[in-house]
Order: C-alpha cells, then structure tokens, then sequence
C-alpha cells in the first residue's frame, strides 16, 4: 500500500490572530520521485513568525501561500528514494519543503546537512534561517563595531538570542527587549546579555534611558509598534535601525503602526535599513562555519524548543505567530507512523490542539556547520 502524504494547507486567509479553521489538514497518496529527483520524508519543521506574514496577500519579497497551497516552512527530511545523482536514501537535507510529511525534490534550493556533525533541528535554527538573519542583520546591516551599544527587541526569540550572543563576541554592550520575568532571565543569566528590559513591567523608555545611557548604536527590530518608537528616542550620532521583523504588528486587524519618531533618524545622521536574509544565500556557507566555530567554542548557546506528537494534534500551525511563549528557537519533529495509517477522525477540516510541548534546550558543543 502506498504511503499517505499527510500535510496542512492554507484553508482561508486569517483576519488578526491565526485560527484552527484557517487551515486544512489533508492526506494524500506520497508521490514518487521522477527523473532528476528525490523522495524524502519530514523530520522536523521549522515554526518561524516569518510564516504569519506569508498568510497576508499584500506586496512582499515572498508571493503569498495560495488558498488550499501546503504551508510554506523550511524543513528538515531524510531522503527515502532517489533518482538524482546528488542525494542517496538516508541523506538529510534542508530546503523549503513546507508542512507535510513527504516531499518530492529536484534539488533546488536543497541542502544536505550531516546529523553527525549537527542535530537536524540546529540546521533550521542557529545554524538555520534564523541564524543567518542575525548574522547579515547584525553585522553586514547593521555594520557593528567593537565596543557600541546594542538594543534587540523580540530579545527571547529564535532571532534574537542569536542576534545579542553575535554581539557580545564582537564585543559590545548588549540589552534585550522581551515580555516577562523568564525570558529576561534567559538573556541575562545564560546567554550573557548586559541587561534585559520586560516591556510588560513598566515604562519602557525610562527603562531603555537607564539602560543606554550612551545611546544605542544599533537598534535590532524584531517587532515594530510602540517598541520601535521608542528606541527611536535613544538613538545615538550615526546609529543603524535594522529592520527584521515586526511581530506587534503580524495580527493586526488596523493599518500597520508606523514610528512617529523617525524624525530622530534626521536629528541624529542615523539611518534604517530594512532586509530580506534570502538575498544572502551565497554566504550562508561563510556564515554557518563561523557560527559553527562560535558554538563548539561554548560563545554560542543554541536554545530549541522542539514540538513532539502527532501532526493531528499538535502543533497549531503558525502557533509562532503570536507572541511566542517559551524563549527559543521553534520546530516540530514529525513522528513516525506505519507509511499507509491514516488518522482516526480525518475528514479533512482542522484538528484540535491539545496539551503542551515538552522542551528541550542548552548549549550544543563541538559543532561544525551543515554542509552542502
């Protein structure tokens, strides 16, 4: 019997927060790799705030996810069959696969990766999409120099935490910017950031005032709003707004909340630079070995919260959408199954969540990059 392609599709264009009917969960026969290609099954799936605003169809540097189209979202699958002389069954490789559990390749935008070298689900986070946006954002956009200042908002996040360990390294100050007394116990007591603002617990520019008395150099956006704003008064002579993301703002049922302060930028001769990570494809290679150096070094900590269970029951697709409630890197080991089970209940509407994910996280030592 063949084996069923399990997947989750996009059901309908979510209006503000994503909703269970926003998607379809459908199954059907795995298809068989052709000439030049390869078959493989999904290992782990990326959860990335990315994905919410690949729902939206407005103007973007990706086209929209089509009604009825696979989630988009990058993966990890171990190669099951093979005609392309590139890859061999029990390769690994990483690409933009989507939320399924079989994917048939011809290789383009692929990447093998050895699980001997990294876990798999590093190659989606530190040493993944999220990694490189840090990386080129930090030091190619936001050209760091040793001994500045650096404020990063969405500071817990995938992102982030990578964004202020890359910081540090080079030598700067680093204060983070996350909602609750957990996460900014994360950025302080283990990964070693200066400071860490709660943007729940107060006044956050008196907060960033004591905590940048210089000013800040580079400010990291990851989340738009009234966080921009106000990191916008703090700017210092010459300073670099990056602009990453803007998590506030993903879900937002009203127009997009612009910065009313970016009369600042004139003040103080500084600039903002928004980016794509994807335009640096030809140095992610570049960028992977010095991470990787970093990590086995023990200077990097790799934080993962990896989702486990079965695809009917967790994870809510694009739970990462909203603010996102552990601080780490997301992603979803998809479980074995015997290749033709169905699951009970399928008719091919939305599958309840239930329960929590267990965690997993801490430093990963004596890494080396993923290699294509």
């Amino acid at each position: 019997m063949s084996a069923i392609n399990r997947q989750i599709r996009l059901a309908s264009r979510p209006v503000g927060d994503v909703r269970p009917e926003d998607w379809e969960h459908a199954a059907v026969p795995a298809e068989e790799p052709g000439e030049g290609q390869f078959a493989g099954r999904t290992r782990f799936v990326s959860l990335d705030p990315a994905m919410r605003g690949w729902l939206d169809d407005r103007p973007s540097y990706l086209p929209p996810v089509g009604i009825g189209e696979v989630m988009r979202a990058g993966s990890v699958v171990e190669v099951t069959a093979s005609n392309h002389p590139g890859y061999s069954p029990g390769d690994f490789v990483v690409g933009t696969f989507g939320v399924q559990e079989h994917v048939v390749s011809d290789g383009r935008g692929a990447t093998k990766i050895d699980p001997s070298l990294a876990p798999p689900s590093t190659c989606l986070g530190a040493l993944g999409m999220p990694g490189m946006t840090a990386y080129f954002g930090l030091l190619d956009v936001g050209a760091l120099k040793e001994g500045e200042t650096v404020v990063v908002s969405g500071a817990a996040g995938a992102v982030g935490t990578m964004v202020g360990q890359i910081a540090k390294i080079k030598g700067c100050r680093v204060v983070g910017i996350a909602g609750g007394p957990e996460k900014c116990a994360l950025l302080t007591d283990e990964l070693g950031f200066d400071a860490a603002i709660d943007y729940r617990a107060g006044d956050i520019r008196r907060a960033l005032r004591e905590q940048t008395p210089d000013g800040i150099d580079v400010y990291f956006d990851n989340v738009g709003g009234e966080i921009l704003d106000a990191a916008l008064t703090r700017l210092a002579m010459h300073a670099r707004v990056v602009i990453c993301g803007a998590i506030s703002q993903y879900n937002n049922e009203t127009p997009v909340q612009g910065p009313s302060n970016y009369l600042t930028l004139l003040v103080r001769r500084a600039r903002m630079e928004g980016f794509v990570v994807f335009d640096y494809a030809k140095r992610y290679a570049q960028a992977a070995q010095e991470i990787a150096g970093w990590i086995g070094e023990g200077r990097i900590k790799v934080k993962e919260h990896v989702v486990k269970g079965p695809w009917t029951t967790s994870p809510r697709p694009c739970r990462c959408s909203s603010a996102a409630r552990t601080p780490a890197s997301w992603c979803w080991n998809w479980p074995d199954r015997r290749p033709d089970a169905r699951p009970r209940g399928l008719r091919g509407g939305p599958a309840p969540s239930r329960g929590g994910p267990p965690r997993r996280d801490g430093a990963r030592a004596r890494l080396r990059p993923c290699r294509g």
